[in-house]
């Protein structure tokens, strides 16, 4: 039997990959100097412009997808009898999973068969992304949807994310890091070198002295952490800087010898948060901690 996969927008998957596999996206809510934006991976969002207003200083917040959003988008496919494999962003970071899992208990009191499966992926961004592309490479391949499903839970703690934030003052206008901290680290050059945590929360790990030592530093945990790097597909992401992005894929490239690279933008749900200028790396290496 046929089945559907759904994602969130900020998986930053190219709308092309999407609309070519017919994943159904929830699409995320960007607020930014008093407007609603839909994060619809840039069909009709101008991600540039968006960019370039987050450099300037803007702050944008993003809302979590809301219960009864859920409850229209399952009904529609529990009554054409289609299953899904709701591959939802980390809980982590939002509450959206747990509103997804409080729907289908909702729905279940109303029909007799809810044929709706919800992993928890514990990434966000690519990284999320990354799972998504690689259950679509099987469900292409003719796995079931258990079959997948079973693939993404044993193999989501073992997706790495290396990230790097550029604007440090970002994260002191959105209320992330202390009006001290930002300057000592503007001061220093510092920039924060973030990781995605086993219980699926952006955690700090470490910090460098300058955008470039930043970027190696990536490199070299990303090379230093693959399995198998022959038979992986890797994600690249950024806010707005694919200049930093290529160099960072043929540095990785020189240091090893990966199945393919692939670069992609943030989209605006996750440039919100990290600011103008970050730069990310997804792979798949040992469960992570």
């Amino acid at each position: 039997m046929s089945y559907k996969i759904m994602a969130d927008s900020c998986c930053d998957l190219p709308i092309e990959f999407v609309e070519e596999h017919n994943i159904h996206i929830m699409n995320m809510i960007v607020n930014m100097e008093g407007k609603e934006y839909i994060d619809d991976l840039g069909k009709t969002f101008d991600r540039e412009a968006f960019f370039q207003k987050i450099k300037n200083g803007e702050i944008a917040t993003t809302s979590q997808i809301n219960i009864g959003t859920y409850l229209e988008v399952f009904k529609y496919y529990i009554e054409e009898n289609i299953p899904v494999l709701y591959l939802a962003f980390s809980s982590g970071l939002s509450g959206s999973y747990n509103n997804a899992l409080a729907a289908v208990e909702m729905l279940r009191e109303e029909y007799e068969t809810v044929d709706i499966t919800i992993i928890d992926t514990l990434a966000v961004c690519l990284g999320d992304g990354l799972l998504i592309y690689e259950a679509v490479q099987r469900k292409i391949a003719g796995s079931s949807l258990e079959e997948v499903a079973q693939w993404v839970e044993k193999n989501k703690t073992k997706l790495h994310s290396w990230v790097t934030v550029e604007d440090i003052k970002h994260l002191e206008r959105g209320g992330r890091i202390s009006a001290v901290s930002a300057t000592l680290g503007t001061l220093l050059n510092v920039k924060p070198i973030i990781v995605m945590n086993r219980s699926g929360k952006l955690v700090p790990f470490a910090k460098a002295r300058g955008r470039k030592k930043s970027l190696q530093f990536l490199v070299q945990k990303t090379v230093d952490g693959m399995i198998d790097p022959q038979d992986q597909t890797l994600f690249i992401g950024h806010a707005g800087v694919p200049e930093d992005a290529i160099w960072v894929k043929e540095a990785i490239q020189e240091k090893a010898a990966v199945k393919d690279i692939k670069i992609y933008p943030y989209g605006p749900t996750i440039a919100a948060h990290t600011g103008f200028g970050s730069l990310a790396v997804f792979s798949f290496g040992d469960e992570r901690k």
